[in-house]
């Protein structure tokens, strides 16, 4: 029996573009994740302010409140 001669391996066009695919893909995934991750941040910078808007406008209801109290009782 003779003994089948070993070639290189090659790259073919197929796989190339699979793997341009794959790399992309990849690239498209990490852009959309930290933009995601941005979009988080946001999201909580807003959230604080709002809830700092609601004790804002409880905090002033209830020092008119307070107010309106201390003028009825001498």
């Amino acid at each position: 029996m003779t003994e089948r001669p070993s070639y290189e391996p090659f790259a073919c066009a197929p796989a190339l573009r699979l793997e341009a695919h794959e790399r992309l893909s990849a690239l498209q995934i990490a852009a959309l994740e930290d933009r995601l991750a941005r979009l988080e941040l946001v999201l909580e910078r807003l959230e604080k302010r709002l809830w700092l808007a609601v004790y804002g406008v409880a905090a002033g209801l209830l020092a008119q409140a307070l107010q309106g109290l201390s003028i009825m009782a001498p």
